[in-house]
């Protein structure tokens, strides 16, 4: 029997679990998303052809600005694409879609967000700013959610679900994932040019994103702080199109009670003619039936005939004078019921305002707040930084099957990383120090990246500026008083090349060499190897070779 109880008991238990868990689906969808860390991960390094900001920015301008025009689609689905996706579902969520077709060049986080910024400008109008800002936070709630299906078909259409797909639905913070791999959703408010609620401020700000934000090294504060300001100004701006909304609301209820009152009026006037009009035709009838009987009685029959067609005459114009009137007021009652629908549509499109006002009311207020006490972490944490000692630098090789990494400066007394170069693709063996600049090999020779020489400032342990100058992968890098020398390539074969600490090339050797050949100097000569391995001498100023005579 206790077998039985607790059988029972556990029936019940799990069948509450289950309803348990079918009411918590956001909280799960939040716990889900909340160890892991989104850290896009980019190419960083010389690139072969660098565009200029407003040409990536372009790219996407270009398709904002069909979608704007009216469009549900534009662009080239091998390269960069947009779906406009909205319906009369208004429990679900409208979204445009913004794809990575597989032939695309962005590699990296930076750029994929300037075009996100172009395309929001072209199609809704927002300012550079704002499309910036919400373009940071669009990229960070697509990888958030990417792979989570179940978020993406519970909030959106079916109509923007249908555009997507699980594999691709979101965005991976690999950039060589994203060719041909990415369906960036922007879930959509108004969806409408000019209007500061065009995206969804509400979306891409939910808790996930937020603590995605927090995981940077200030919180997120300056993004978090902008977002905010942005909310408060669509507040402000809903509560303004609710009051112009309700006051042209106001003035159409007017115009329609007049409307409406001219024609109840009319109604009665036609009453009054169709019952005068009943009179006029009771009378014509007595009037015919005592003229048939003089008929029988007397020889003028023609005057009596004659004046009852005369009397036919008028009843039928009157007859048609009514019947189009009557049909007059139905128009004009249709015409009143469709203005009574736009106006009904008018009201709750000002209600949705308020609605909107108050809402983000609501989240810049709470959001502000939570800023407040972050801000005290951050104030606390620079203090404790001031105290740290000034580190030592270093690289941090990221694979086991190159020398490729990040420079770093390091705490001496323990080993920890102060801070770390962006840039990812440095050379661990090809390093030098020139006039408290570091020189380095850095880069991939893939997709738009290129191996070039780099300069790179020795505090930020930022890229200075790249080289023209393609350099073969395994080539060293080698200082001979204030000459860097490395092994350049063209077209595949390697030469050894002479550059100043500005990265201009001074000379090349006119002799293919060796692409593991190192790099001896005597005086004005040095001694590398040939293509063949054997032993090279060239001049060490113009790389010409020394020839026995």
């Amino acid at each position: 029997m206790n077998v039985i109880r607790k059988f029972l008991a556990a029936l019940v238990f799990f069948a509450f679990a289950v309803y348990s868990f079918s009411i918590e689906v956001d909280k799960a969808e939040l716990e889900s998303t909340r160890n892991s860390n989104i850290i896009f991960i980019n190419y960083e390094g010389p690139h072969a052809r660098i565009e200029t900001r407003e040409d990536i920015r372009g790219i996407g301008y270009a398709l904002g600005r069909v979608i704007k025009a009216g469009a549900l689609r534009a662009g080239n689905t091998n390269r960069y694409f947009a779906v406009h996706s909205v319906s009369s579902n208004k429990a679900l969520l409208d979204a445009d879609i913004f794809g990575l077709g597989i032939d695309v060049g962005v590699d990296h986080i930076r750029n994929l967000r300037l075009i996100l910024q172009g395309y929001l400008e072209g199609a809704y109008d927002y300012s550079a700013a704002d499309a910036a800002l919400l373009a940071q936070f669009i990229t960070i709630y697509n990888a958030v959610y990417r792979g989570n299906w179940n978020y993406f078909t519970t909030r959106y259409a079916p109509n923007v679900v249908a555009e997507l797909t699980k594999e691709k639905a979101g965005l991976s913070i690999r950039f060589d994932e994203w060719p041909g791999k990415a369906l960036i959703i922007i879930p959509l408010a108004t969806g409408q040019a000019g209007s500061l609620s065009a995206v969804d401020t509400s979306k891409i700000t939910e808790k996930p994103v937020i603590e995605q934000l927090k995981k940077d090294e200030n919180l997120g504060l300056d993004a978090r702080k902008d977002m905010v300001d942005l909310k408060e100004r669509e507040a402000q701006e809903a509560k303004q199109t609710a009051q112009v909304q309700k006051e042209a609301i106001a003035q159409e209820e007017a115009k329609l009670a007049a409307e409406k009152a001219a024609l109840e009026a009319e109604k009665a006037r036609l009453a009054e003619e169709k019952a005068q009009a009943a009179k006029a035709e009771a009378a014509q009838t007595g009037s015919s039936a005592t003229g048939a009987a003089a008929e029988g009685q007397a020889a003028t029959g023609s005057t009596a005939q004659g004046s009852a067609a005369q009397a036919g005459t008028e009843k039928t114009a009157t007859s048609q004078e009514i019947t189009a009137k009557e049909e007059a007021i139905k128009a004009q009652e249709q015409a009143i019921a469709q203005k009574e629908q736009a106006l009904e549509a008018q009201k709750q499109d000002a209600a949705a305002a308020e609605e909107r006002a108050q809402q983000k009311e609501a989240e810049a207020k709470a959001e502000r707040a939570e800023i407040a006490k972050d801000q005290q972490q951050v104030i606390k944490a620079q203090e404790a930084a001031k105290t740290e000692p000034e580190g030592i630098l270093g690289i941090s090789l990221l694979q086991n099957t190159n020398a490729l990494g990040r420079l770093v400066l390091v705490n001496p007394a323990n080993g920890s990383v102060l801070k770390q170069s962006t840039l990812n693709t440095i050379n661990s063996r090809a390093m030098v120090i020139v006039a408290d600049k570091i020189i380095a090999i850095a880069g991939q020779a893939q997709g738009t990246g290129a191996v070039r020489l780099v300069q790179i400032d020795s505090k930020s342990l930022e890229m200075l500026k790249q080289g023209d100058v393609d350099i073969g992968s395994s080539s060293l890098l080698w200082l001979q008083d204030n000459d860097l020398y490395a092994l350049s390539n063209t077209a595949g074969k390697l030469y050894l090349a002479r550059f100043d600490p500005n990265l201009q090339l001074q000379s090349k050797s006119a002799v293919e060499v060796h692409p593991f050949a190192s790099v001896l100097f005597y005086g004005e000569t040095l001694l590398t190897q040939r293509l063949d391995g054997s032993p090279l001498v060239l001049n060490s100023k113009d790389l010409t070779e020394k020839k026995g005579q």
